[in-house]
């Protein structure tokens, strides 16, 4: 089949058809930031979360492969390939997002989560594989880069509305519960979420397919079943290029790691900075109920119990300032990050990024002020940007053009094994081995994290001529 020659696209052609991402890491910022102190809000163990988080993993191993080999044979002359599956995970996820504040009880909010993250990975792999649809090869690492930037923008927005909301709209929950201010964040992601894909939607079309390509679609429809999808996936992880098996050992490492980060960095401020450790949290929360129903209790107990749960709701403010702090680094460096992967190479780039962000992460246990705990999250924030970005620029080039959705979901499989591993596994190693100890669950984070750097180093990439300017 003769390669289908791609224009290139300005910077704002760019921009427009990347602004959809904005609204959809919106709610994965408050995934990272938000649901697991709802949680606890609601009562959970720290060695809950890692289970209590297994829709992540489970959702986007099932639905972004599947939701890849659909889009794969799609084709509509009104709505195109992509952007109907934009609009069906935006339009679900924005009426998850408005509904999870109003969780009662743990597994409400749980199955929630579910639904939030079936509609997130719905629309994620096809704007994934949008970019290769779009772009020719020498600019889509400003279009990965790109998505980084809105990646970066999105989360932050969520990260910073939680520590705003909570500092000046919210007021503190003194008879436990989810807070009030909490919801002004969820109801901000849900209008978010819908808008700005609506946006992209309206102002990007898709590249119709050839009338060789249209006969292709037309018959494999003829030809397909219910499994077909199936055998795409298997199919395409029998035949996976070389370097997507050399990046899943890179993901192996990384995602473990930012699991266990966005897990446990609540529970390590409310202990590193605050001096409240989970059985306070619980003998609190126990007191605050006993007063809700009209028990009498101890002033000093009560003035005891609403002290700690100001704290803990503190924390929770100060991880959503850290989060924010760490996705605005991610928004002004994703760009910055690509006259660096241009010069030096994308793989040298990435290295260099996931060794500073272990870096990041050893230091965070150690620092004992809100202020200077943001520092080792421009590290954090820079590495983001690469991880976003470069990996998907690296092995773009060596998929083929007909299979791009269905192998951006089995890249994100790599990504979604290690975070089903992590769930699974980390409350045991947690309880277990690092002696219920948040700090103990970063550090390991950060060793991860090197070693991801250190695998980096045997990834073999095709190179990609240089963007003419």
């Amino acid at each position: 089949m003769m390669k289908k020659l791609i224009p290139k696209l300005s910077f704002w052609q760019i921009w427009n058809m990347n602004v959809g991402f904005f609204g959809i890491q919106y709610s994965f910022g408050l995934q990272q930031t938000a649901v697991n102190p709802l949680y606890s809000f609601l009562g959970a163990h720290a060695e809950q979360l890692p289970i209590l988080n297994l829709a992540g993993p489970v959702t986007g191993l099932l639905i972004q492969p599947l939701i890849g080999a659909i889009s794969d044979k799609t084709w509509s002359a009104k709505w195109g390939r992509r952007k109907p599956f934009f609009l069906l995970g935006a339009l679900f996820c924005s009426l998850a997002l408005f509904a999870f504040p109003f969780s009662s009880t743990i597994w409400m909010a749980a199955g929630l989560l579910w639904i939030l993250d079936a509609a997130n990975n719905t629309a994620m792999e096809p704007y994934r594989a949008f970019i290769g649809d779009k772009l020719p090869e020498e600019q889509q690492t400003f279009g990965f880069q790109m998505q980084s930037l809105f990646v970066g923008a999105g989360i932050t927005l969520a990260n910073l509305s939680l520590f705003v909301f909570q500092k000046y709209l919210g007021g503190d929950s003194e008879s436990g519960g989810i807070p009030v201010w909490v919801y002004y964040s969820f109801f901000l992601g849900s209008f978010c979420s819908i808008a700005s894909v609506v946006w992209s939607v309206y102002k990007t079309p898709e590249i119709p397919p050839t009338d060789e390509e249209l006969a292709k679609l037309k018959a494999d429809k003829e030809h397909s079943t219910l499994f077909t999808p199936f055998i795409e996936i298997f199919t395409a992880i029998m035949n996976m290029p070389k370097i997507l098996w050399q990046l899943a050992l890179v993901y192996l490492f990384q995602w473990y790691a930012l699991f266990c980060y966005w897990q446990f960095v609540t529970p390590m401020i409310k202990q590193t900075l605050y001096g409240v450790s989970e059985k306070d949290e619980e003998k609190a929360s126990r007191i605050l109920e006993l007063s809700k129903s009209g028990s009498i209790l101890s002033k000093s107990d009560l003035l005891w119990a609403k002290n700690i749960a100001h704290l803990v709701e503190t924390a929770v403010g100060q991880t959503g300032l850290m989060n924010g702090f760490y996705n605005f680094i991610t928004m002004i460096s994703a760009l910055i990050l690509i006259p660096f992967a241009m010069k030096f190479s994308s793989k040298n780039v990435y290295a260099v990024c996931l060794f500073f962000t272990g870096i990041s992460l050893l230091s965070l246990p150690f620092i004992k002020s809100e202020t200077l705990i943001l520092l080792p999250m421009v590290l954090f924030g820079i590495g983001w940007a690469s991880m976003m970005g470069l990996p998907y620029s690296m092995v773009s080039p060596s998929i083929p053009s007909d299979k791009r959705g269905v192998y951006m979901g089995v890249i994100n499989m790599m990504i979604v094994i290690p975070m089903l591993m992590q769930t699974v596994s980390f409350g045991f190693i947690f309880k277990n081995f690092l002696g219920n100890n948040p700090s103990n669950a970063i550090l390991t984070a950060g060793a991860l994290f090197i070693l991801a750097a250190i695998s980096v180093t045997y990834i073999k990439v095709r190179m990609v001529k240089p963007l003419n300017r």
